[in-house]
């Protein structure tokens, strides 16, 4: 288990020095860092046709408000979920950074505590409001969030103004919460009265039969749910949604009119139409084939290829492959070396690591997003090269 600090405190900012994001950046490398969708992937053709016919629409466009009936669809998506809600729950949003930064300012006062995980990236840490305290749990690479810390921190007195979490495709650990995990935090929430800000990005993206339900799908009275369209359709429409608790609190009924005042309001009304047309539950299946293919593939040629010792994650969902490096290597280290020697590319550990601990220094995520089958068996096979000659004896 990574080891954590509890009652601390975590930094902001990455720990990553400007040389690695250099590093990361480089033209020509075979980047297994990207935490991006296949934009080949998306399904720009109906995307297009759905704004084409917006476009055509008489009369001048109204797009200056948050577009109604796409609140309807989204229900309609939740149920595919298991999560019954009502469209006056339903908060449209630019996505899941700028419903974190609403929500921690609606539900956190100067000074008030936020509990998060110690090993989530960079904008997730940077969305929370820099006038709230920010406390970590560790996290298990296999199991996810230490559900014990989170009980003795409350137990303790520890009062946050929310945990944020992600049960599904935790990115960077590839992990889900199994399902005695998820019923445990929704005891303590309903125990000590702390809103639970559930993440659920990579809800549809599963791979192995039928996930575990939602922490809203459990609980309708202290989850906040946040969606995202970025996974499903294209980051670039900026569209996400917020389901709020049954009986808000009255912090939240103050949420729809802080949200909606600025919102991609062309980019919602191309997804109704889209949705309207009844394009996703293929392109559901399109995404979900692909993405257990590369998944596959990066996981076949880890076992294949990867020294003795090296372990990694086996994510039912989402899109990244959290690994742990045998030996004294650090991923740091490794980042330097598989740059210049085989123009390959990942994320290392220390960029998800908040307080700049050293928790993660020898570990390092994978994605299996952005990269074709062909091009994931090159990258894993590069950077296997680079692993083995640091792991060979010395004369």
């Amino acid at each position: 288990m990574i080891d954590a600090v509890q009652d601390t405190s975590a930094s902001r900012t990455s720990p990553a020095p400007a040389e690695l994001r250099e590093l990361l950046e480089l033209p020509g490398v075979l980047s297994l860092a990207a935490d991006l969708p296949a934009a080949e992937l998306f399904p720009m053709s109906a995307v297009a046709q759905a704004s084409a016919r917006l476009l055509g629409e008489p009369g001048p466009p109204d797009f200056g408000a948050p577009f109604q009936p796409l609140k309807t669809h989204i229900v309609e998506l939740m149920a595919l979920r298991g999560v019954r809600c009502r469209p006056e729950q339903i908060v449209l949003t630019t996505g899941v950074e700028g419903a974190l930064d609403l929500l921690g300012r609606l539900l956190a006062d100067p000074g008030s505590p936020v509990l998060l995980e110690e090993i989530l990236p960079e904008k997730i840490r940077a969305a929370i409001p820099p006038e709230a305290e920010i406390l970590t749990v560790s996290t298990d690479p296999g199991t996810g969030i230490d559900v014990d810390q989170v009980e003795a921190l409350l137990a303790g007195g520890v009062r946050p103004a929310f945990l944020y979490v992600m049960p599904e495709g935790h990115n960077p650990l590839g992990v889900s919460l199994s399902l005695e995990k998820r019923l445990r935090l929704l005891e303590l929430a309903r125990a000590y009265e702390v809103p639970i800000l559930e993440d659920d990005t990579f809800g549809f993206l599963t791979y192995d039969g039928h996930p575990e339900p939602p922490l809203r799908a459990l609980d309708a009275s202290w989850v906040v749910y946040l969606g995202s369209f970025s996974m499903l359709l294209a980051p670039a429409l900026r569209a996400g949604w917020i389901v709020l608790p049954d009986d808000p609190p009255a912090r939240l009924s103050l949420l729809p009119d802080a949200a909606e005042l600025d919102v991609p309001s062309f980019s919602h009304r191309t997804i109704a139409a889209f949705l309207e047309a009844g394009y996703l539950p293929e392109h559901l299946e399109t995404l979900r084939a692909a993405y257990r293919r590369r998944r596959d593939t990066l996981l076949r040629y880890l076992e294949e290829h990867f020294p003795r010792g090296t372990r990694w994650s086996h994510p039912s969902s989402g899109l990244y492959v959290w690994v742990e490096l045998p030996g004294t290597i650090t991923s740091t280290e490794l980042l330097r070396d598989a740059v210049t020697l085989e123009n390959v590319a990942f994320a290392p550990g220390p960029v998800f690591a908040a307080r700049g601990g050293s928790h993660a220094d020898q570990a390092l995520r994978l994605s299996f997003g952005s990269n074709p089958p062909h091009r994931i068996e090159d990258g894993v096979l590069r950077l296997a090269r680079v692993l083995q000659a640091k792991l060979a004896p010395r004369d």
